[in-house]
C-alpha cells in the first residue's frame, strides 16, 4: 500500500504530511479509497444477506483481510514505522535525513515515490538537476587563509545579509568563510529552475550547505529543502543518486569533480573549476595568482555557467521535443556526456573536436561553441 493512503501513528504525522505534499498522486489515492469502500460494502452485504449464521464466514474474511493488510513498514521515523507507528529496526532502507531527521525509506518505497514524482515532473516538462557547490556555483576560503593580496575583499563584502539577492561577495561568520558567488549564477539558477527540479549536493557539512543555500536561494524558490550534505551521503566522501528522489534517466549532475560520481558518470556534466580565491593547496609553490589577487573575474556572458546553461537547454529540448517516449534518457538518447567545459586558455584543434563528436551517441552539444572561463 502507498505511504499516502495508509493510516499512520500520530507521532510521525509531520513526516508523512511532508512526503504527501511532495509526492501526492490523486489517481492513486482515489483508486485505493475506492477499493476500501468496495471491501467495506462487500462485508456489509454478507452480514445483511446471511445473518448471524454466517458470522464465522465474516470472521474468516476479516482475518484474511488483516493478514493481507499487515503493514510492510515502507519507512521509519525515529525508530517507528511512518504508517502504523510500530517499532521497527532502523537498519533497513535508505536514510533521507535532509527531508526529515531520522527518516528512512525502504528501497521499494523510494522507487514508488520516484515514479510518482517523475510523472509529475514530466507533466510540467521538467528534468532533475543536481548541483555541486564549491568551484561549481561558488568559491569559498577560510578567513584566516586569505593572502595579503586578498585582504582588500574584507572591506567589500555586503554590509548586511538581510538582502543577499543583490550581492556576490559575503563574509559568513557562522562558517568562518569568505564566499564569492560565481558570475552569472543568479541568472543560471533562475533559468534552470524553469526546466529542472534542482538539488544541492555538497561534500561540505550540513551547516555550510544550508548557509550557501541561503545565499544562492534566499527565498527558497529553487531548492526548497533539497539540500544534501556529506552527513547525508551513504558512502563517505562519495556522492550518489541513491538519496535523490528522481529517476536516473531524467537526472543530470553539474560538478567540477569527475571522480566524485564514479557510479554516475553518464549523468555528469563536468564544469571548469571556479578559482576566485587562492586555495590552501596553491600556497606550496603554485605561482599563478587567483582571480581575486588579480582583481579580475570570470565573464558573465562567456563564463562556465553561461556555457553550461546552453548545454542544459539543448538537452532539455532534445529530451522533450526530439525523442520518442521510449528513447527519453539523458544518459543515452539525448546526451553523450558533456564531458568537459574547456579551460579558458584551451585551444581545441579540429581533430580533438572531431574525436569528441565521434564518441557521441546522439550529441545535444556542439562542442565547437563552448569556450568558457574568459576573464573580464
Amino acid at each position: 500500500m502507498s505511504l499516502a493512503n495508509l493510516p499512520q501513528h500520530s507521532s510521525s504525522s509531520s513526516c508523512k504530511s511532508s512526503l504527501d505534499e511532495e509526492f501526492d498522486d490523486d489517481t492513486e489515492v482515489d483508486t485505493d479509497r475506492s477499493r476500501k469502500r468496495c471491501k467495506e460494502e462487500d462485508l456489509g452485504s454478507i452480514e445483511q444477506t446471511q445473518g448471524s449464521g454466517s458470522q464465522v464466514l465474516v470472521e474468516e474474511n476479516s482475518k484474511s483481510s488483516r493478514k493481507k493488510d499487515i503493514c510492510a513498514h515502507p519507512g521509519s521515523f525515529e525508530h517507528m514505522c511512518i504508517v502504523c507507528g510500530q517499532p521497527v529496526d532502523d537498519k533497513f532502507g535508505v536514510v533521507f535525513g535532509y527531508i526529515h531527521k531520522g527518516l528512512r525509506l525502504q528501497n521499494y518505497e523510494v522507487d514508488r515515490l520516484r515514479k510518482i514524482d517523475l510523472k509529475r515532473a514530466m507533466r510540467h516538462k521538467k528534468l532533475y538537476l543536481v548541483l555541486d557547490l564549491d568551484h561549481t556555483l561558488l568559491n569559498s576560503t577560510k578567513l584566516d587563509r586569505m593572502t595579503a593580496e586578498e585582504e582588500y575583499l574584507k572591506s567589500q563584502t555586503a554590509d548586511s545579509l538581510q538582502d543577499v539577492s543583490k550581492g556576490s561577495l559575503f563574509k559568513v561568520d557562522i562558517v568562518d568563510r569568505m564566499i564569492k558567488l560565481r558570475p552569472f549564477v543568479r541568472t543560471f539558477l533562475k533559468e534552470t529552475s524553469e526546466m529542472f527540479e534542482m538539488y544541492i549536493y555538497t561534500m561540505g557539512t550540513r551547516v555550510y550547505a544550508l548557509e550557501m543555500a541561503k545565499l544562492l536561494d534566499p527565498r527558497k524558490e529553487y531548492f526548497s529543502d533539497r539540500v544534501i550534505s556529506c552527513e547525508d551521503a551513504i558512502k563517505r566522501h562519495q556522492k550518489g543518486l541513491d538519496i535523490v528522489l528522481g529517476q536516473e534517466n531524467a537526472v543530470l549532475i553539474l560538478d567540477d569533480k569527475e571522480d566524485a560520481w564514479t557510479k554516475h558518470n553518464s549523468n555528469l556534466i563536468l564544469i571548469e573549476k571556479y578559482h576566485f580565491f587562492r586555495s590552501s593547496s596553491d600556497k606550496g609553490g603554485f605561482k599563478c595568482k587567483s582571480l581575486s589577487e588579480l582583481k579580475s573575474d570570470e565573464s558573465e556572458t562567456e563564463g562556465a555557467l553561461a556555457a553550461a546553461l546552453d548545454v542544459l537547454k539543448q538537452i532539455h529540448t532534445t529530451f522533450f521535443h526530439e525523442l520518442e517516449d521510449n528513447q527519453r534518457d539523458v544518459r543515452k538518447g539525448c546526451k553523450r556526456v558533456f564531458s568537459y567545459v574547456f579551460p579558458s586558455k584551451f585551444q581545441a584543434d579540429a581533430g580533438s573536436l572531431e574525436q569528441a563528436s565521434s564518441d557521441s551517441i546522439h550529441s545535444a552539444v556542439k562542442l565547437q561553441t563552448i569556450c568558457c572561463g574568459k576573464a573580464t
